[in-house]
């Protein structure tokens, strides 16, 4: 998969986040894991795009860590949707599984470069 596809796919990612969200009923407990959510899946995408400007390699690392742990957040709060069954996510949650894979094969990658 190259850069621009990644790009797509990550946007495409956070978008669905979004809709989900904007599906769900009310609760304090909905709108709160809601709304980490969102923030989390759109950073997704934001922040890959922002790793493709990075200056130097240990900078693109850096970003690419944060894609990470946003990806990464990402499933935690859809397993509790899921597992709360207030939606069936199993599809998104698929997809945050794979892009979590893809940025931990990214990072390993540039290691070894590295060494």
């Amino acid at each position: 998969m190259n850069k621009d596809e990644l790009k797509k796919r990550t946007k495409a990612f956070s978008l669905a986040v979004v809709d989900l969200v904007e599906k769900m009923d009310y609760s304090i407990a909905k709108k709160a894991i809601m709304a980490q959510l969102v923030r989390s899946g759109t950073s997704v995408g934001a922040n890959y795009r922002a790793s493709l400007r990075a200056r130097s390699d240990k900078e693109f690392a850096s970003k690419i860590n944060i894609v990470l742990e946003e990806a990464d957040e990402c499933v935690f709060w859809l397993e509790i949707v899921l597992e709360k069954k207030w939606a069936d996510v199993s599809a998104l949650l698929n997809e945050a599984n794979e892009l979590t894979s893809i940025f931990v094969s990214t990072l390993k990658t540039m290691r070894t470069k590295q060494l």
